[in-house]
């Protein structure tokens, strides 16, 4: 079965380890040279509604991904496979902890 990487985007993840929801797909990482999808990107979760930024994106690599069905993708997750977020700006409360 053939899937879009714009499908993708709108599938939950799920740790198949302890059943918890990592999130939607937000970017997925291609290797330009072999033309191979070779990881998923979930975006960090909020910290106190958004407020205080997200927690660091989770990275997950290809061999790590177990079922990819209808709604969810199953994949065997563990904690330490974290990248650290990207800073597109400033955030409002970083000038007053300086």
């Amino acid at each position: 079965m053939n899937c879009c990487i714009t499908e993708l985007r709108n599938k939950e993840v799920i740790n198949k380890e302890n059943g918890c929801r990592l999130g939607n797909v937000y970017d997925v990482e291609v290797d330009t040279c072999d033309g191979k999808v070779v990881a998923l990107v979930i975006f960090g979760r909020p910290r106190c509604f958004g407020l205080f930024g997200r927690d660091d994106d989770i990275k997950i690599p290809w061999h790590d991904i177990c079922i990819i069905g209808p709604d969810t993708i199953l994949v065997s997750f563990k904690p330490c496979d974290t990248i650290p977020r990207r800073r597109h700006r400033q955030r409002f409360f970083d000038g007053f902890f300086r």
